[in-house]
């Protein structure tokens, strides 16, 4: 989660929500890393988790993930979480719980639908207050 950190810092560079993901292959080597780009890029798809998942898929030339974990500091969103499930990750650990958006239990639940054909497992809350009191420092600068 530290790494994540790291890349949601780094977004706030190209104006973006702080928001970041690494993705950890079975023996923990980091695979996959991103930042919210959706300001930076003028890219509705920008967030830091598909781009996470993207750069893994590259590195790893394989489009399924599987033994891979995603490691994001806000609960993804919908589209994701969907990411996610589809991208076969083993496991989505994430930081702050997204009470507006968030679709891994706070809001809705994509991975863990039973009508999905996959369903990684979910470790929630992981330096949750580092993760919250980033996003809430943006926040309060946007609103000055």
């Amino acid at each position: 989660m530290q790494a994540a950190l790291v890349q949601a810092r780094a977004a706030l560079a190209g104006g973006d929500v702080p928001i970041g993901a690494v993705v950890l292959d079975a023996d923990g080597t980091t695979v996959g890393v991103g930042h919210n780009v959706r300001e930076a890029e003028g890219d509705p798809t920008g967030h830091a988790e598909v781009v996470a998942l993207r750069a893994a898929a590259a590195a790893l030339g394989e489009w399924r993930l599987a033994g891979c974990t995603l490691v994001v500091t806000l609960e993804p969103c919908t589209m994701c979480s969907g990411a996610a499930v589809l991208s076969r990750v083993d496991r989505v650990v994430f930081g702050a719980y997204d009470d507006k958006a968030g679709a891994v239990g706070s809001l809705w639940d994509v991975v863990r639908d039973r009508r999905l054909n996959h369903r990684p497992e979910v470790v929630a809350g992981v330096l949750a207050e580092e993760s919250t009191a980033l996003l809430e420092e943006f926040f309060a600068r946007q609103r000055r």
